[in-house]
């Protein structure tokens, strides 16, 4: 019993409802339980809520992203999409869908769930702007779509989140290898300020790669970086972060690092440090930057 069951399996399998109700079961859903061994995981429940489906059902919007794996907030319900209104199983925290019969579907360690560009629109239901594209890039980042396809994708929905899915799909890029690295992207961007260049290899004269910066405007020698815990800790980090830096001081660039609080916590201070330094090296800004960053940051 260490995936979850129903009561009639249970009842089959000589388990009494007492016994349920008892402290060696947990109940997932009304009509779903799992051993009380069994360690609680998303999929634990995305699983118990495919059981109370028919064998067509599938995990979709969150359910999916926790499925593939997306990099998505913590989302209370369980969805489940069928292809029949009489196929639904309401629960409390379960929320079935009705969809049609040409929605993409795979198979992900065992369990039907939306495609991956399918449930990048049915994200644009749940998420906001920032959250879809981190989803958006981290599609590219894997390899399950290209910025194209998914904008293309989006495009042909008629899904009721491919409006903002498309909107969000406009700001995916390729190259992203993190989730802040595309958080620090967008508050730049959100906030009216030039978009920098993603990932940029700096070459020697041999053509071997020096160094790669996450966010950059070559053209301005400027550099800007999100600084995660790993670079203090980690001491081989630190070595070539600090020879690199060393390296940029000595060719004229600007380095501004940016730390998690400067995204959660001040991201307004990171917006003005962004900002005096484009300035510094002579970049044209509007002469008032915009608040359609603030949404989405809630430390502002």
């Amino acid at each position: 019993m260490r995936r979850p069951f129903t009561y009639a399996e249970a009842t089959a399998a000589g388990v009494s409802p007492s016994a349920l109700r008892g402290p060696m079961f947990r109940t997932l859903f009304r009509g779903v339980h799992v051993h009380a061994s069994v360690p609680a995981h998303p999929l634990i429940r995305v699983e118990a809520a495919l059981l109370l489906h028919p064998p067509g059902a599938f995990a979709s919007h969150a359910s999916a992203g926790r499925v593939h794996g997306m990099p998505i907030p913590t989302l209370p319900d369980e969805h489940v999409s069928v292809f029949r209104a009489e196929d639904r199983r309401p629960r409390p925290g379960l929320r079935p869908h009705v969809v049609g019969f040409s929605t993409p579907v795979v198979l992900v360690r065992g369990l039907r769930a939306s495609a991956p560009c399918q449930t990048f629109v049915e994200l644009g239901e749940q998420l906001g702007l920032v959250d879809l594209v981190v989803v958006g890039d981290w599609l590219v980042r894997t390899e399950r779509c290209t910025p194209e396809k998914l904008r293309e994708f989006c495009t042909a929905s008629r899904h009721r989140g491919a409006k903002r899915a498309r909107r969000a799909a406009g700001y995916v890029r390729a190259k992203v290898e993190s989730p802040m690295e595309t958080r620090l992207r967008m508050l730049i961007v959100l906030a009216g300020l030039p978009e920098p260049q993603v990932n940029v290899e700096l070459l020697d004269v041999n053509g071997r790669v020096l160094f790669r910066f996450d966010l950059s405007y070559p053209d301005l020698r400027l550099v800007v970086e999100y600084d995660g815990r790993q670079h203090r800790e980690d001491l081989t980090q630190w070595d070539h972060d600090t020879d690199r830096r060393d390296w940029l001081d000595a060719h004229g660039w600007l380095l501004v690092p940016v730390f998690s609080r400067g995204i959660y916590r001040d991201p307004a201070k990171t917006v003005a440090r962004v900002e005096t330094a484009l300035r510094s090296r002579g970049a044209v800004l509007p002469r008032q930057l915009s608040d359609a960053w603030r949404p989405y940051f809630p430390g502002y």
